[in-house]
Order: C-alpha cells, then sequence, then structure tokens
C-alpha cells in the first residue's frame, strides 16, 4: 500500500498511471466520455488554479450540488488541491434543507451539477453565492461554465499537500431525524477509513483485478462516497468508476459498465427484484432456480439481463433489509452481503468478506475497529474513520461520545457464535405500547417488507392498545388496486397473521393500515438515502389513529 494521504495517493496515479482509463461517464444517445488519470488531474489542476485567482482563503467550505458524474469527483480534488473543504448537498434535497446546509457551513462557492430539480432549488441558493456550472449542468442556467474556465486557466504547478488534521469535507447526515448534522472529516482519517475499506473490497477480488465501481447512490451520502469513490482514489490498481447517464438508462448502462463492486440499499434491491419479476413470473422463476443446472443457467441469465453477472461484492447497507430479499439474490448466484456504518464513522464499521455473509447479519469489523455493548444494548464504535465532531455543535459533539472516544451509535446489537454482527434496530426507534414493554419495529418491518404485496412498512403504536402496521403497497399491486381491493386485503390478512405468529404476545401487530399514497422524498417520507422519516410519517396520520383502533378491521384503508 502507497504511504501518503488520499490527495498524495491521487498524485501517485497522475505520475504512473497517466494514460489510465479512471473515470467513465455515460452521455445521451449511448455516447460515453472516458477520462484518464492525466485528464482528471489536469482539469483538478485548472480549477484549483481558477479557484484560487477567486482569492477563497484556506478552508473555505466549497458546495457541490449534483447528481453522480464524474466531474464531481474531480470537482472535489480540485477542491482539496485550492485548500478548500467540501459540502456536497443530496440532488433531491428539497430547498429549504439546501438553504440550511449552504448557510449552516459558511459555503463560499457552489459547483452546481446535473440535476434534476434545479428549477426548484435554485431559489434556495443566495443571489450572492457565486456559483459554477459542471458540465452536465442544466441547460439555461446562466452561471459561468467549468468548460470555458478549463480554457483559459493555467494548470496549477506542484502537488499542493493537505495536512492530516485538516478538514476535507463536511458530511451531512440525510436528516431522518430533523435537520441534517455537518459531519467533520479530515484527510488522515478518510484515507485511514478508505484504506480498510480498499482492502476489504479486494479481498473479494483476484490479485491484480480490475475493480469497476457502478456509482449512483448519491455522493452526498457516506455510503457511497467513502466506499466508492474515496477506495478508488486511493487504489494503487486499475480501479474504475462508472456514472449512468439516466434513470431511464440506468440497467443498460450497468449493463455496459458490468461492474465487479454494486452496493445498494434496501428498496433498490426490493425494486430490481420486480423488475424480474414483471419479465418472469415469481412462481415460475422459482421453479426454474430449482431444477438442478438449469437453475444456475437461468440464475446468470436473470444477473446479466440486470448488469450484475460479473459482480463478486454485492452488498446492501443503509437499513435493514429482509433476509428473505437477500436469500433470493443468493439463489441466483449473486453472493450478497449486508455492511454496517454510519456517517459518523465514515462508514467503516462492519462489512461482509468472502467468509462471513450470513444472512441476517452485518459482517464482521474492518480492520482498526473497536466495538463494545454499551448500556441497554447500545453499540459503542471507535473507528479509523471516526468523526472530528459536528460543525458548529459542540454539545452534540459531546454527546455523540463516550469518555474514552466511542461513538454512540444508538443502535442495538449483539454478536452470534460466528463472530458477525446482527443490528436489532434504533434505541430511539423503541417505543412502548399501552402493555408497558418495548416494540422494536425494525425487525417486525423485515418482515411484513418480505410480502409479496408491501414495498414499505412501518411500525408504531406508542401508548396504544398494540402495535400496528402502516404499509406501502408494491407499484404493481398499486396499478391494479381496484379491480383486485378484496384480494389485496385477503393477501394482506394473510401476511398479517404469518408475521403476528413469529412474534411475543406483545409485539403482535392489531392491524395493517394502508398508506393513501406512496412515500417519497417529495412528500417528506423519505430521506435522501430513502430512509423512512418516522416522526413525519406518523404526525401525517395522528389524526386518523382513533379511527383505525376504534375498527375491528384487521386491514384498513389510510
Amino acid at each position: 500500500m502507497s504511504m501518503g494521504l488520499i490527495l498524495e495517493r491521487a498524485y501517485a496515479h497522475e505520475r504512473r498511471n497517466a494514460g489510465r482509463v479512471f473515470l467513465v461517464q455515460y452521455l445521451p444517445g449511448g455516447a460515453e466520455q472516458t477520462y484518464t488519470w492525466g485528464q482528471v488531474l489536469d482539469e483538478a489542476r485548472r480549477m484549483a488554479a481558477h479557484l484560487h485567482e477567486r482569492g477563497l482563503q484556506p478552508g473555505a467550505r466549497i458546495g457541490i450540488l449534483s447528481k453522480n458524474c464524474a466531474h464531481f469527483v474531480i470537482a472535489e480534488l480540485a477542491i482539496w488541491m485550492a485548500g478548500g473543504v467540501t459540502v456536497a448537498l443530496f440532488p433531491t434535497e428539497s430547498p429549504r434543507t439546501i438553504a440550511h446546509v449552504l448557510a449552516h457551513s459558511g459555503t463560499s462557492l457552489l459547483f452546481v451539477g446535473k440535476l434534476d430539480l434545479w428549477a426548484q432549488q435554485r431559489d434556495a441558493v443566495p443571489a450572492d453565492l457565486p456559483c459554477i456550472a459542471l458540465p452536465l449542468a442544466p441547460a439555461g442556467h446562466g452561471l459561468p461554465r467549468w468548460g470555458e474556465i478549463m480554457e483559459r486557466t493555467p494548470p496549477m504547478p506542484g502537488q499542493p499537500l493537505r495536512a492530516g488534521q485538516d478538514l476535507a469535507m463536511l458530511t451531512y447526515t440525510s436528516g431522518s431525524t430533523g435537520l441534517p448534522k455537518g459531519v467533520m472529516h479530515s484527510f488522515e482519517r478518510i484515507t485511514h477509513a478508505g484504506d480498510a475499506m480498499l482492502g476489504r473490497v479486494r479481498s473479494f477480488h483476484r490479485p491484480g483485478a480490475q475493480v469497476r465501481f457502478f456509482s449512483y447512490l448519491p455522493l452526498a451520502h457516506v455510503m457511497e462516497r467513502a466506499w466508492v469513490a474515496s477506495t478508488a482514489l486511493l487504489d494503487e490498481g486499475d480501479s474504475r468508476m462508472f456514472f449512468g447517464e439516466s434513470l431511464e438508462t440506468f440497467v443498460a448502462d450497468l449493463q455496459r459498465a458490468r461492474p465487479t463492486v454494486f452496493l445498494s440499499v434496501p428498496r433498490l434491491w426490493t425494486l430490481f427484484q420486480q423488475r424480474v419479476f414483471e419479465q418472469v413470473p415469481q412462481p415460475k422463476l422459482a421453479r426454474l432456480l430449482r431444477v438442478p443446472l438449469l437453475g444456475r443457467f437461468v440464475g446468470r441469465k436473470v444477473l446479466s439481463r440486470l448488469g450484475l453477472q460479473d459482480v463478486v461484492l454485492a452488498a446492501s447497507g443503509a437499513a435493514p433489509i429482509a433476509p428473505e430479499l437477500v436469500q433470493w439474490y443468493q439463489t441466483l448466484g449473486l453472493m450478497m452481503g449486508e455492511g454496517y456504518g454510519m456517517t459518523e464513522d465514515f462508514g467503516c464499521s462492519h462489512s461482509c468478506t468472502p467468509q462471513h455473509r450470513a444472512v441476517g447479519a452485518v459482517g464482521v469489523p474492518l480492520p482498526g475497529v473497536e466495538v463494545r455493548v454499551g448500556e441497554g444494548g447500545e453499540l459503542l464504535v471507535k473507528s479509523p474513520g471516526t468523526m472530528l465532531g459536528y460543525y458548529r455543535e459542540p454539545e452534540l459533539t459531546a454527546a455523540a461520545f463516550t469518555d474514552d472516544g466511542f461513538v454512540r451509535t444508538g443502535d442495538l446489537g449483539h454478536y452470534g457464535s460466528d463472530g458477525a454482527l446482527r443490528v436489532s434496530g434504533r434505541v430511539k426507534s423503541l417505543f412502548k405500547t399501552a402493555k408497558g414493554k418495548y416494540v422494536a419495529p425494525e425487525p417486525i418491518e423485515n418482515s411484513l417488507n418480505a410480502g409479496t404485496v408491501v414495498e414499505m412498512s412501518m411500525v408504531a403504536g406508542a401508548g396504544q392498545p398494540a402495535a400496528f402496521g402502516l404499509v406501502v403497497l408494491k407499484p404493481g399491486v398499486q396499478t391494479e388496486l381496484a379491480p383486485q381491493r378484496l384480494a389485496v386485503e385477503i393477501a394482506l390478512q394473510s401476511l398479517l397473521d404469518a408475521v403476528n405468529t413469529g412474534l411475543a404476545e406483545y409485539e403482535r401487530l392489531r392491524m395493517l393500515v394502508v398508506a393513501r399514497e406512496p412515500w417519497s422524498i417529495d412528500n417528506g417520507c423519505l430521506t435522501p438515502t430513502l430512509k423512512i422519516r418516522r416522526s413525519a410519517i406518523e404526525n401525517a396520520v395522528a389524526a386518523r389513529l382513533p379511527d383505525w383502533y376504534a375498527s375491528e378491521a384487521r386491514v384498513q384503508w389510510g
């Protein structure tokens, strides 16, 4: 492994691998643009020189508001070379949250990139905040263009370095429990954490093999920034990042990229499964997969249609996933596992390994990670990527750490006999019904989500006679709702019976309620990383609870 921090490692690639392709950007019409290490560093140097010309001070916070694209990575390198700190914003973020992050971070300049919602978001950007348009920014923005700056600005010479203790980025949390917090990460810690993750990624590959990442989860989120962007930048070997053109071309772009690493979140793994079932009915596929030899051929054929046939490291993270869904992918031949990490430890905590991919477990600690179980079963973690603290929030920072430097994760968990961690829920998600015992909603939600008609669910019922489940139907079920309402109710009653059978008496659900509309980022029910916002959903249905509990119906329509 090379010595040096993440920026120095980029310079090493510039010297040794100038002609090697690093970034691949897919474009409309099946076109693509490739960027070698030499081109990446040349553009980063030119933009860094431009930032210096603007008089930005060392430590200036510089924002990036963009979907994933090649120039997100190049812009971040330029920010670091110029002495700045990256502030990445979720490309689907609401104007209110964008305004909060820009103000809270004291952002001095904003890169505006590939976006679908810029027309709504632009009013959240202060009129006096300088902006620069990345190459794939929306048309008609009227901002200074990246390409024009490249043409007129000579590259910054030398190898401007950053100290290990320097702040590299503010990574804002997804805001599932309130306004996002700015987590401070230094160059030293993201490098050490990245090396630990790189070692885990490389352990799934043959020595010297090319590692291909398909980057599509938001780069503003720590999971993608750490496990994809940072590991690719740090890798001495041949790592390559691919960026899709659009949501419509997602699967086609995956088929072109043929990644060897594919990380996702539970909802997207579910949507992939639904896409397969639209092409091959579930009962028929299950029968085919059970046939010896034919099952292996069919499984590989399905994975090829998804573009996942070359994946050696497939993992789910950011939220709990139904064990049945993991088992389904493993039946196809995709040896999928799980991982666990937080923004506060730069995603450097636990992950599956080639030897540890047990269903229902999130793997084993990464090198350098220390864990202990605190009071009430809370997991306490100290990691090479442990944050410096929350930006401008000293009281929150103090509350986040134990006296000896462990981060209070807020998660409940335990280790099995195989040494792998099982996370059983969030401390703050626990609630008491009128029966006086705590209910952990996440495991019950996993069981509901494994049903054939439920896409997402939330279990609630604090202070009520019993818990209940609020469910969002799968898209195909929603489309055919009117003619199949009775059939849907029968299916939900069967699901309710099956789930309750495996629960203690005090955990059993009184009813299932079908949500009036799907939960989304736009209606405030999901975070940009597709986690449910419990408090927002609970507040939205609070007025209807008395009627639901007064009814004797076991399945109700919200």
